[in-house]
């Protein structure tokens, strides 16, 4: 009795946990990659913070001239330059999206363990980089090929996945979850905006007030 039992619990070895461990994993030629988006992401990401710093600059700089023509009594000019931090933050709120949502596909790619895994969190992840992407072009051009080439990673890594595991991808679930990640980063991305950003002193439409 005590040599069965014996036997039995040899496969609780370390060499056993291991294997068990190490089946759960994506393949290894995916975990470069996953590794390598993941990198890229991260580079993005801090890319991203550095221009929200100036963003933020030229609001604070803007701003403040606003409140000083509104001293002044220009009316023209406050209502011109606060067309100008309207814009700004327009562009604030989308780079902060974006971070956001890259945040977002980061921390997921650092939850993939199994094949299974890679093809439920990459499908909806792809919606979202191509979100990412069209709404950069026109605040940071340069972002569009960065991004593009993250897109690529992921399309090959989420094909491989497929094909290894022999999985079929749900497009339909896979565009909703991309929705909800989206508009979970957009509120972000207000509530932020809410928090660090005073209101504008005066409507944009001042100047025809005036008049």
């Amino acid at each position: 009795m005590s040599q069965f039992t014996n036997k039995w619990k040899k496969p609780e070895g370390p060499k056993f946990k291991e294997r068990l461990k190490d089946s759960v994993k994506p393949q290894d030629p995916l975990r470069p990659r996953l590794e390598q988006a993941t990198r890229q992401i991260q580079a993005q990401v801090g890319r991203l913070d550095s221009t929200l710093s100036k963003l933020k600059e030229r609001d604070t700089s803007l701003f403040n001239k606003v409140t000083a023509s509104l001293q002044r009594h220009d009316a023209q000019m406050a209502s011109s330059l606060s067309n100008e931090l309207s814009e700004v933050r327009k562009m604030t709120k989308m780079v902060s999206q974006s971070k956001v949502a890259l945040e977002q596909i980061e921390f997921r790619l650092g939850t993939v363990q199994s094949l299974g895994d890679v093809a439920a969190t990459l499908a909806p992840v792809m919606g979202i980089v191509r979100s990412v992407r069209s709404g950069l072009v026109g605040v940071m051009p340069e972002a569009e090929h960065e991004i593009g080439e993250i897109s690529g990673i992921l399309s090959s890594i989420l094909v491989d996945a497929g094909q290894l595991g022999g999985l079929t991808l749900n497009f339909e679930v896979a565009n909703e979850d991309a929705e909800k990640i989206l508009a979970e980063a957009s509120a972000v991305a207000e509530q932020r905006m809410k928090e660090k950003f005073l209101e504008l002193p005066i409507p944009t439409n001042v100047s025809e007030q005036a008049e």
